[in-house]
């Protein structure tokens, strides 16, 4: 894109070259994101490869579609509605090991949140429990982490771009051992379902097949390998798919090593950033538990998903927290053909960067850009606003296919959280450095948990 340089020589007038910025970014975006002719992931995502193979993150073309085709039916409605007690139970419990510690309880809550998300794709997308596992989970969680590190680490340094040459360096090498976490990991979690359903015949991959019909499951506890029976998972839909020839064991781990890094820590930085935000400022705070309080007493004191989409200021404020903290920060992609913007020529084969952080803080779409403010997302207020200046789970068909998912899980976690704690901040946003890895990244954001002290609003 160097022909924006010359914007300089052209125009003297800064705001003019401001405009001319606005509007060639969000054409960039509009086109790029919309178009299926776009969809083919740039250079920097082959880095990701020895990770996640080329599963729906990291491929394209054909393979992209087909997998996309596949794994949809894994986040039907019918489908969300037998997760959503597994990730408001997860959301409880995270509210119960906060009340089982100290009164007032302070806590980094970058490891805190990351331990309960993980714990809710494994038991809804996996559906395997990783109850009793501390140490395994731990190790895969802090292995994620340092992979991300060395993503960034290998991206600026374009001579190990070789998978063989960086694996001959020290950083190549250590990678090698987190790859060894990682994969034992997922390869542990298929291993546990297939036995299952080994056990059980195949009987329950069957439901897939009229999963429409199928929405009344019940826990069962008793379940070898803590699996719970006839919840439709998306590795039973990935196992069936094999077992009719669609996959292979490696597509499969492929899958279940995208889903599991996009399933929990994207969710958990989320989460880290909406607490901290809501932590620090009182009275959005307060907003948000009246809401979740005045809900809970019309439903008998208890969460249920219908509970949970009724809840819009809540909405608006998670809305307004993935503006300011977008998880994934940014998307590059290769242009497919020749894109015509405004008066300049995209040649075919050109790498793109699109800059979801930079439109999310963007003053010609949103007042006051650094400011706080759930009511952004008021009806009224979104109506004229550009699609594609609010990003937060990208757009168009490579869009991300578990926000929905997403949305439930942050609301769970939070709901309980505001409506058992009062959250007052130790670390400051406006003090930290957020870095940059496979999501934008903290290593430590404090917050300081104080019980509610009202007996009806206990869990």
């Amino acid at each position: 894109m160097e022909e924006r340089g010359d914007l300089s020589i052209l125009y003297q007038d800064h705001q003019v070259i401001r405009l001319l910025e606005m509007h060639f970014n969000i054409l960039l975006h509009e086109t790029i994101l919309s178009s299926t002719k776009h969809s083919e992931k740039s250079i920097f995502y082959d880095i990701l490869h020895p990770w996640f193979g080329t599963g729906l993150l990291t491929s394209g073309g054909a393979k992209w579609h087909s997998r996309r085709k596949i794994l949809t039916p894994t986040f039907h409605f019918n489908i969300l509605q037998q997760f959503i007690q597994i990730l408001i139970e997860e959301g409880e419990n995270m509210s119960k090991s906060l009340k089982n510690a100290e009164s007032t309880v302070v806590k980094n809550l970058v490891p805190f949140f990351s331990e309960h998300t993980l714990n809710a794709i494994c038991e809804t997308a996996m559906g395997t429990s990783l109850r009793g596992l501390g140490d395994f989970q731990q190790q895969y969680r802090e292995a994620v982490h340092r992979m991300g590190e060395l993503f960034i680490y290998r991206l600026f340094r374009q001579w190990l771009y070789s998978d063989w040459i960086f694996s001959l360096t020290s950083k190549g090498k250590e990678q090698k051992k987190m790859l060894k976490i990682l994969h034992g990991f997922t390869k542990r979690i298929i291993a546990e379902r297939k036995v299952y359903h080994d056990r059980t015949n195949g009987q329950y991959l069957k439901i897939f097949k009229n999963f429409d019909n199928d929405t009344s499951a019940k826990r069962d506890d008793a379940e070898p390998v803590k699996i719970r029976r006839k919840r439709l998972a998306m590795l039973d839909l990935l196992i069936a798919a094999s077992r009719d020839g669609l996959m292979t064991d490696s597509d499969i781990r492929e899958e279940v090593d995208t889903f599991m890094f996009e399933g929990h820590d994207t969710t958990a930085m989320g989460l880290c950033f909406i607490s901290a935000l809501l932590a620090e400022h009182k009275d959005i705070q307060d907003r948000v538990r009246n809401e979740v309080n005045t809900a809970l007493q019309k439903n008998e004191q208890k969460f249920t998903m219908k509970l949970l989409q009724d809840l819009p200021y809540l909405d608006r404020c998670i809305k307004e927290a993935l503006r300011l903290y977008p998880s994934v920060f940014a998307i590059s992609r290769i242009a497919g053909e020749d894109v015509k913007l405004q008066s300049y020529l995209v040649p075919a084969g050109t790498l793109l960067h699109l800059n979801i952080y930079g439109v999310h803080r963007d003053p010609n779409f949103w007042s006051n850009p650094e400011v706080f403010d759930p009511d952004r997302f008021l009806p009224e207020k979104i109506r004229h606003r550009h699609p594609y200046s609010y990003l937060p789970f990208s757009a168009g068909p490579r869009n991300c296919i578990g926000q929905r998912f997403a949305m439930l899980e942050v609301k769970a976690m939070i709901a309980p959280l505001v409506h058992n704690f009062y959250l007052e901040p130790i670390d400051y946003l406006k003090n930290l450095r957020p870095k940059i890895d496979l999501v934008i990244r903290v290593d430590q954001l404090r917050v300081k948990f104080i019980p509610v002290c009202k007996t009806n609003l206990s869990l």
